[in-house]
């Protein structure tokens, strides 16, 4: 009788349980099932722009001077005098004398050729008065020839009847051959005049000749500098004897500056598309005038410098390896507008960049090349989703590239680091009008969408 309060004591308290669970399942909603919503991946866009777009390529080189001169001994002899601001680095004005090499020499050599021409000239007049006296001479044996002919005439007559005897007619006939004779003798003597007149003609160019080289050669003592310039190298001193052929000085030009710049093959085609550069280029063996602008830039720690640079000249060569084209540019006046520490002179030796830029192609899609993934574009569609689209690109630059196929103007292009791109995700839009502006001046064109 012990045991059976105690059971019901366990069994009453979970019968208690159990009702009150089935009462509360009984009241309890059901669970409400909400429909799954899909969220949107914020991206940044831009419109396709469509602009006149500028081509341009860059490329690096160093500067040279455009000209350059050596000063070569032309006559040998001693180092006399030399110009006491002649080194290295030093710019001087043009016509400055820089050496002068013992003129002696070459003043006596003057002094001999002056004094052999003059005996030459006093040899051909000489001649000239020979060839005046026997002319003087040939008259007066001509007219003596004359009188002998009319006295043989007359004794001949006298002889038929008569009057004179025959030894004086032969005397007479002798008279008139040794009269002959003498008018053949400066006859002779006058034809040998006008080859004795070449001989001292020809000696006296000779002579002439022989002058004028002493007196180049009296000038080439003198070293001059030729244009305003800056002293590249000195390997003479004073009183140091040279021979001919030895470079005493070199300088170069302040004038103007050249830089080879080697530009990739792939930027430069697209430089040269223009009708222009075509027709340039079109049945000419000599160098084209191409219709390109050129600048040079050095930047060095904070300096950051443009020079106005035009268009020289393509190199003879193209790089195999590295697959770009020589193009040398030519900066005038390097020199100029100089300030120091703020704009330096374009020295010889600096490494700096080359921009060369062509005529403007007209009305081109353009996007950022941040946005071009291999040859697709992430568009944005009508419905805010993504479209990944295959595009033609045509040129491509540092900052942008030209889309020839697969775009329209205004469409909307994806700039954000979109990942992962799933074609036709939902996203959300916002204009990212800074890159478009960077867009617009890295392009070049006049910053309004066409």
């Amino acid at each position: 009788m012990t045991r059976s309060p105690r059971k019901w004591v366990v069994i009453i308290p979970v019968l208690i349980g159990v009702a009150a669970l089935m009462f509360l399942k009984r009241g309890q909603q059901p669970p409400v099932q909400e429909e799954a919503r899909e969220r949107a991946r914020l991206v940044r866009v831009i419109p396709a722009p469509e602009m006149d777009v500028i081509p341009r390529a860059r490329g690096f080189g160093n500067v040279v001077p455009a000209h350059t001169w050596e000063g070569v001994a032309r006559v040998k002899g001693e180092i006399i005098e030399k110009h006491p601001e002649l080194e290295k680095g030093a710019i001087l004005p043009a016509g400055t004398l820089l050496l002068r090499i013992d003129p002696a020499d070459y003043e006596l050599a003057i002094a001999e050729a002056e004094a052999s021409l003059a005996a030459t000239r006093a040899q051909l007049q000489e001649l000239e008065r020979k060839i005046a006296n026997t002319r003087s001479s040939l008259a007066i044996e001509q007219e003596k020839l004359a009188l002998a002919r009319k006295e043989l005439e007359r004794k001949r007559r006298l002889a038929g009847k008569g009057g004179v005897s025959r030894s004086d007619l032969e005397t007479q006939e002798r008279t008139l051959l040794a009269q002959k004779q003498s008018v053949q003798a400066q006859q002779n003597t006058l034809n040998l005049f006008p080859s004795q007149r070449a001989l001292l003609q020809a000696q006296l160019q000779r002579e002439q000749t022989k002058l004028d080289s002493a007196r180049r050669n009296l000038e080439h003592t003198r070293i001059v500098l030729p244009f305003t310039g800056r002293i590249a190298a000195v390997n003479v001193e004073r009183y140091q004897y040279v021979r001919e052929g030895k470079v005493m000085v070199a300088a170069d030009t302040l004038e103007t500056a050249e830089v080879e710049a080697q530009i990739p093959l792939q930027e430069m085609s697209y430089l040269i598309r223009s009708d222009k550069v075509i027709e340039s280029l079109r049945g000419t063996a000599r160098q084209p005038d191409l219709p390109l602008q050129a600048a040079v830039r050095l930047r060095e720690g904070d300096l950051d410098v443009r020079w106005k640079a035009r268009f020289s000249r393509l190199s003879d060569t193209l790089d195999p390896k590295t697959r770009t084209v020589g193009v040398i540019v030519t900066v005038d006046d390097p020199y100029g507008n100089v300030r120091p520490g703020v704009r330096p002179p374009l020295l010889k030796g600096m490494f700096v960049e080359v921009d060369l830029s062509s005529e403007p192609m007209r009305k081109r899609l353009v996007v950022p090349r941040l946005s071009l993934h291999g040859d697709r574009l992430y568009l944005v569609d009508g419905d805010g989703r993504l479209q990944i689209r295959r595009v033609k690109r045509g040129l491509v630059q540092p900052d942008f590239v030209v889309i020839d196929e697969g775009l329209k103007a205004g469409e909307q292009v994806v700039v954000s680091d979109l990942v992962p791109a799933v074609e036709g995700m939902l996203l959300e839009t916002t204009e990212d009008r800074d890159l478009l502006q960077r867009l617009r001046r890295a392009v070049g064109g006049d910053g309004t969408d066409r």
